[in-house]
């Protein structure tokens, strides 16, 4: 590969291993070495996280509590501490800071850090992904993965290359013959239906997808394809972002029971809009697109969004909108299992990135 500047970087992405299950085992010496599952073991609980013991069963987290303990007969499931995690997760950046403060946040369990320039100065980012996993051993007794290469995208690659307690350098001299051999379902932004859409092109690693022209990538998948052009030639410029700007608010329920009645999702759906729009004055967040986000009896997932002119802040702009959405909803035939509401895209920003999901967490809801 040529040596342009965008190969000068030093990237590390840091990922937690079963970070939730882990910080549990770690506090419970009894539950050690067996395999658990943060989550609820109710009929309508959802698996959140699982430990690597549970993970050997086919055990995975967003799977339901019934289907892990059909696969995992000897599964133990623990009640979620998010408190705990959040301060744990305080913790592990505390041990980012000591080398960078160009950290970028994906969730409580990774982060992405820029040590190109670094507070000790360290030459090699490998040395500094050493470090830090070491420190998060011996002061907080967990395992974390790294990756390390000179983009946000191959960071991610790497430090899921060799989980869990991995260690993954991609250079740039190796990147493009990595990505070649790198399966589709692999890429970063690939889940299984655009995989599945992939296969159908014939596509099914990075080769087959780096010999795909910008004009068929962009007609088959849209602005994202153009994305999925450069990542298969090793590029990808965002950088990290130490302040990640709210692109969107939204909350979501776990039904007690699937519901096909209109006048129940109606009654749910207020709800929802009621705490959405609590949530969005709290925050003091103002959009003007809203998304409908539902979840079937058969875990399968649809969402729906509408744009307005006006920002969405009110009980009386938000439900109208959500009852608009719900019209192109069949689930007559296909019981509801959740729904979720969001807004987003604010004025200020350009509304292409996701937002993150706050779940609306009751007595009866298992974990997402």
């Amino acid at each position: 590969m040529d040596d342009p500047l965008h190969t000068q970087r030093k990237i590390i992405h840091i990922d937690m291993d079963a970070f939730y299950a882990s910080v549990e085992q770690r506090d419970h010496p009894e539950l050690r070495g067996k395999p658990i599952a943060v989550g609820h073991a109710e009929e309508r609980g959802v698996v959140a996280a699982a430990s690597y013991e549970a993970r050997r069963y086919g055990v995975r987290s967003a799977m339901s509590s019934l289907k892990a303990k059909k696969l995992c007969p000897p599964l133990i499931f623990v009640r979620g501490r998010m408190e705990v995690y959040k301060e744990v997760s305080r913790q592990i950046h505390e041990i980012f800071h000591e080398y960078t403060d160009l950290v970028e946040p994906i969730s409580l369990d990774e982060a992405f850090l820029d040590v190109t320039e670094n507070k000790p100065g360290i030459a090699l980012a490998v040395d500094i992904a050493k470090e830090i996993k070491q420190k998060i051993r011996e002061r907080l007794h967990l395992v974390a993965s790294a990756g390390v290469s000179y983009n946000k995208f191959l960071a991610k690659i790497a430090s899921d290359y060799r989980k869990p307690d991995g260690l993954c350098t991609i250079h740039p001299d190796q990147a493009l013959e990595f990505i070649a051999r790198l399966p589709i379902e692999s890429f970063w932004g690939v889940g299984p239906v655009t995989a599945k859409r992939m296969h159908a092109l014939g596509i099914h690693n990075g080769l087959q997808l780096r010999a795909c022209s910008l004009e068929r990538l962009t007609r088959e998948f849209g602005k994202v394809g153009s994305i999925y052009y450069d990542f298969a030639r090793g590029v990808d410029l965002r950088p990290v972002e130490a302040v990640r700007v709210r692109k969107s608010i939204g909350c979501e329920r776990t039904l007690e029971k699937d519901i096909s009645l209109r006048s129940s999702v109606i009654i749910e759906l207020y709800h929802v809009a009621v705490e959405l729009v609590r949530r969005l004055e709290s925050k003091d967040f103002r959009g003007n697109t809203l998304t409908l986000k539902i979840k079937f009896h058969d875990f399968k997932q649809i969402t729906r969004s509408l744009t307005q002119s006006k920002e969405l802040t009110t009980l009386d702009a938000i439900l109208p909108l959500a009852k608009q959405l719900l019209q192109d909803v069949d689930y007559a035939e296909h019981p509801i299992r959740l729904i979720g509401l969001s807004v987003s895209n604010p004025h200020e920003e350009d509304g292409d990135s996701h937002g993150v999901w706050e779940q609306l967490r009751l007595e009866f809801e298992g974990w997402e």
